[in-house]
């Protein structure tokens, strides 16, 4: 038995995915993180085919012709559209048993992070897409545990451990001990808000509309959340709401910053209202070790500066913030123990 077994496993593989609301991740076993890939669909309308998918649909997005849309099918961290997530959950199977010729003859066992706040519902979407991806068995995880796996954290000792996951679509604050979540806050309000917000600021103040990418741009160029040694300036193209005709202007990192202010405020509320309900044993322990972001959007500048003097705790910023969920999903895979002890019940 215990043969046949080793044989199964090795003609099989267990896939980790941080499935995005901006980009997704995949890990494999064995091998550490192998694709890292927009969540961008494009499809023909007409047909519903997908013509594209990760970074080459990424690069579609708001210069599609009519008969061809790109679009994002997770919205703040969950499934917004089940069929798109599934091509997309395929693609990026197919791309990973691509060149394990073996691999092929069975189907992949996933394990799939997900916000700590998604319904039941929501929770069945993540494992029917990926089921119907080809996965043959789906675990799913809560995303604070699997970052602050992945970010170092020693998340099964006696201990108060807190992480704040930042990413595109959700913010996940959890204090986590024993293997086990203490209590967590999830918002959704994260990286997409940020940039929403200064689409709106630019159109306000300007007179200018910008897409999602542009905002993008300015919030990973000039954004901040304090203030900066050095305040930064960069040149924004768009079109001139009036007129509509092309026009160039400059944006200062100040008032991008006040312009974030809203989508931060509620980020640092929720991290107040998780350590308002944090037992006292463990605040404790958080006071000494401090608090950890992860995500992609906790690379913000002075954003952990600012969150350390509203709380009055030590903040850090995990050495792999936009990796810390997968390599956490891919810790989880090295343990059958840990999965079933942390694996999220769907009901």
């Amino acid at each position: 038995m215990i043969a046949l077994q080793q044989l199964f496993d090795y003609f099989t593989i267990d896939i980790g995915i941080d499935l995005g609301t901006a980009n997704s991740l995949v890990f494999v076993k064995g091998e550490g993180i192998v694709l890292r890939e927009p969540s961008v669909v494009a499809i023909e309308k007409s047909t519903g085919k997908v013509l594209a998918v990760g970074m080459e649909a990424k690069r579609m997005l708001g210069r599609t012709p009519a008969n061809i849309t790109a679009i994002r099918p997770m919205k703040d961290g969950v499934i917004a559209d089940f069929d798109v997530t599934q091509e997309m959950l395929n693609y990026f199977i197919r791309q990973v048993q691509k060149g394990r010729g073996y691999k092929y003859l069975t189907r992949p066992r996933v394990v799939v992070s997900v916000p700590s706040g998604i319904t039941e519902v929501e929770k069945r979407a993540v494992r029917e897409s990926a089921l119907q991806a080809g996965a043959r068995v789906v675990h799913l995880i809560e995303e604070p545990m699997a970052a602050a796996m992945g970010a170092g954290l020693p998340v099964e000792e006696p201990i108060g451990n807190m992480i704040i996951d930042i990413g595109g679509g959700t913010t996940e604050v959890a204090v986590i001990s024993l293997g086990g979540i203490v209590h967590a806050t999830s918002v959704r309000c994260a990286g997409d808000a940020m940039d929403e917000a200064i689409v709106q600021h630019i159109k306000r103040k300007y007179n200018l509309v910008i897409g999602p990418r542009t905002a993008e741009d300015i919030k990973i160029y000039i954004g901040s959340a304090d203030r900066l040694k050095e305040e930064l300036i960069m040149t924004v193209k768009g079109n001139d709401v009036m007129g509509g005709l092309p026009r160039t202007i400059e944006v200062h990192s100040e008032e991008i910053r006040e312009a974030l202010m809203d989508p931060i405020m509620t980020i640092l509320n929720a991290v107040k209202s998780t350590l308002e309900k944090t037992p006292s044993e463990l605040a404790g322990d958080i006071i000494d070790r401090g608090i950890c972001m992860a995500g992609g959007s906790s690379q913000l500048r002075n954003l952990d500066k600012l969150i350390a003097r509203e709380t009055g705790l030590p903040v850090y910023l995990c050495k792999n913030p936009e990796t810390a969920i997968v390599e956490g999903a891919g810790k989880v895979l090295d343990s059958l123990d840990l999965m079933h002890k942390i694996e999220v019940s769907i009901r």
